[in-house]
């Protein structure tokens, strides 16, 4: 069959045209048919471009087929669907017969079809629910008094069977929206007016959509089938992403994707307003947008993230509000309105810092490191200036020296990465000489970065804190301490991302009227770390020694939680010598210390108590729309927020309880007892393992 007449065909079968009734809701029958999106000659050469890029040079090598083709189109329907509210199985079953085994075709042609006509399809049952919506916001009436839940993990649940099964998900969901409304602070009088003014807002921008929006998505689909760093960039969305790297556009010093029909905060960028405030952090949902301190927030959900950012970014020294979904409640609780005033990124304040505790009769420091940062640039030019972390390191642990502290703590919580030289240069910091990371490419090449120089800056007692969002070059550092032995790993093992993008420009061969037109960017994923050990730190990341909770989220954060990760796997094992400073002798004795420590500590109890409780509240699959159980379990997570997560500006640390960062203070405790233990050569370390036994 010609393919303009099978999409034809496939719309016609699927448009729904006739009044729909749901608990005496009509929905309102469609306006004047809306346009059949179609792809763009510029697109589908994006495409080819796209496909040629992924199998020649991606990390993971992938046999082009019908298991590929199924896979691309579970994740573009779960794309575009996630919470299975908008297609019904009967849908998705025709959808997979049409386009499941045709996908891996198209890919190798740069064709585009499938994902435009599933996406066409998407935007017609999108248009239904939405305008469902917001007919039932204006006329429902709910009995809160009816032992009712609505499910919001649905990742294993099928899709409805038929539409009185999709009207009901559709009417839970509206009625869920309104307790959270309503426990964010709204009043019952403005609910319906806020809740009519967001779908109203989220039909308008249905109707805005364009072939670019359904590039977009499909093209996401396929590149995160290979892995989920490996994106494609639009001219348009690559202006932004350079924005995003040069850190210089005056805002809040964050970078946000697309998830679904969400933007989310994917990091927070050390020294800028955000990371000052300590009020966002990554995963969050931004559903809300306000300008100044008393302007209207506007609903941001279903928007393109460009937009989203335009109404972010603004000039230095105003305000914007966001509404958020802190990633801390997994999507439940009531939503968070937090202050920012924009502002310039202060390198100055992403420069790692330092400061000295006093605990057990003992003087610790504290370097905390928000990111591995150089100035290339300056680098380059020789300029003897220039700003690196291993620089400034270097200089706080001579200062430390001089101080006499009996040990250090590197703080790397919340460390997203950044130069791999540098974490190559701090961990040289503290180790004589050695290999720190290995490098394996896409075409089975490996190769071993090392730290040269045989000083050792820092010889004393060492701790590094981590937790999930310790990422990259973060995980580099904390791997390599740990497989020399040369200081105790604490907090909650690490995020997992052990791979390397690059990013590739898309360029046609010619030009056309004296210009070579943009066909994009693409970032790929071409090397994956290993460990000197010969692990990656892929995937699992890095188990930490001594184990402490934070309130992130793990079962939402993390290269585990990502379906197409690169797994974890070995190479063979780099030549390297141990430094004998922390055995498993003395690990035993720290966590024996360390438990007996905070069973006698009422805060800390009191803070593992609030962890579990939100984990058990995270974990459940579905959330009672019964006001009086859905009340109680929000006063939970309220309560657990007001004493753990930060409410005023400042560069504060999760999870920090009236006055105490309880984490990092355990972390010092550790330290403490290292530093009573810390043998000093082999024939001491055999005597102190000894005296521990």
């Amino acid at each position: 069959m010609h393919r303009k007449l099978l999409i034809l065909l496939i719309v016609s079968v699927f448009a729904g045209t006739v009044p729909v009734f749901a608990n005496n809701v009509q929905i309102p029958a469609s306006p004047a048919k809306a346009a059949i999106l179609k792809p763009t000659r510029a697109q589908e050469e994006a495409a080819r471009y796209i496909s040629q890029y992924l199998l020649e040079n991606h990390y993971r090598k992938v046999a082009v087929g019908d298991s590929l083709s199924q896979e691309i189109f579970s994740r573009y329907i779960d794309n575009l669907d996630g919470t299975k509210s908008y297609f019904m199985a009967g849908e998705v079953n025709r959808l997979r017969e049409l386009y499941g085994n045709r996908i891996d075709d198209e890919f190798l042609s740069g064709r585009a079809t499938a994902g435009f006509a599933i996406y066409n399809l998407f935007l017609k049952r999108a248009n239904e629910k939405m305008r469902y919506l917001k007919a039932a916001a204006d006329t429902v009436r709910f009995d809160f008094r009816t032992p009712e839940a609505l499910i919001v993990k649905r990742e294993d649940d099928a899709w409805p069977a038929d539409r009185k099964e999709l009207l009901a998900f559709w009417r839970k969901e509206l009625k869920y929206k309104w307790l959270n409304l309503r426990y964010s602070g709204e009043s019952p009088k403005t609910i319906r007016t806020t809740l009519a003014k967001s779908y109203t807002s989220r039909l308008g921008l249905l109707k805005k959509q364009n072939a670019e929006d359904a590039f977009r998505a499909y093209a996401y689909a396929l590149t995160t089938s290979f892995d989920p760093h490996t994106d494609y960039f639009s001219p348009a969305d690559y202006e932004n992403f350079q924005i995003d790297m040069s850190r210089s556009l005056e805002g809040i010093g964050a970078k946000l994707q697309s998830e679904s029909e969400y933007t989310v905060v994917n990091e927070i960028i050390p020294g800028g307003p955000a990371f000052k405030a300590g009020l966002l952090k990554k995963g969050d949902k931004i559903i809300g947008v306000g300008q100044g301190r008393t302007a209207e927030i506007v609903d941001v959900v279903g928007w393109r993230i460009n937009d989203v950012v335009k109404l972010i970014r603004g000039p230095k020294g105003t305000l914007v509000r966001l509404k958020i979904l802190p990633a801390s409640q997994a999507g439940r609780g009531p939503s968070r309105i937090i202050p920012i005033q924009r502002d310039k990124v202060n390198l100055e304040e992403q420069a790692a810092h330092k400061k000295i505790i006093q605990q057990s009769g003992r003087r610790i420091g504290i370097i905390n490191i928000p990111s591995f940062y150089l100035d290339f640039e300056a680098q380059k030019r020789n300029n003897g200036a220039y700003n690196s972390t291993s620089r400034d390191v270097a200089r706080i642990l001579a200062e430390l020296n001089a101080a006499n502290v009996d040990g250090i703590v590197i703080d790397l919580r919340d460390n997203g990465g950044g130069s791999l030289e540098e974490a190559v240069n701090v961990t040289g910091l503290f180790i004589s000489s050695g290999p720190v990371v290995q490098v394996s490419n896409s075409t089975g090449g490996k190769g071993v970065l090392r730290d040269e120089d045989r000083q050792v800056t820092y010889t004393g007692p060492l701790t590094v804190l981590v937790n999930r969002y310790s990422a990259s070059a973060s995980e580099i550092f904390a791997a390599a301490i740990q497989d020399y032995g040369r200081g105790v790993i604490v907090g909650e093992r690490t995020f997992g991302k052990g791979t390397v993008q690059s990013i590739i420009r898309l360029e046609r061969p010619y030009t056309l009227f004296g210009k070579q037109p943009e066909l994009g960017q693409l970032k790929l994923t071409i090397a994956k770390f290993y460990r000197i050990s010969g692990e990656s730190t892929q995937h699992k990341g890095v188990v930490p020694d001594i184990f402490m909770p934070s309130l992130i989220d793990n079962s939402a954060i993390g290269e585990d939680t990502y379906t197409s990760s690169l797994p974890w796997s070995t190479v063979s094992r780099s030549f390297y010598s141990p430094s004998l400073e922390v055995s498993q002798p003395m690990l035993s004795a720290l966590r024996q210390k360390f438990q007996g420590r905070i069973l006698g500590d009422p805060a800390y109890q009191s803070y593992l108590k609030d962890v579990a409780t939100l984990n058990a509240i995270r974990k459940k699959k579905a959330v009672s729309l019964k006001e009086s159980v859905f009340r109680v379990e929000t006063e939970k997570i309220k309560l657990i927020e007001k004493l753990w997560v930060p409410e005023t500006e400042g560069d504060a640390k999760l999870p920090k309880g009236k006055g105490r960062d309880i984490v990092l203070d355990e972390a010092v405790g550790i330290t403490a007892d290292l530093a009573g233990i810390k043998p000093v050569g082999v024939d001491a370390f055999v005597n102190k393992a000894a005296q521990i036994n």
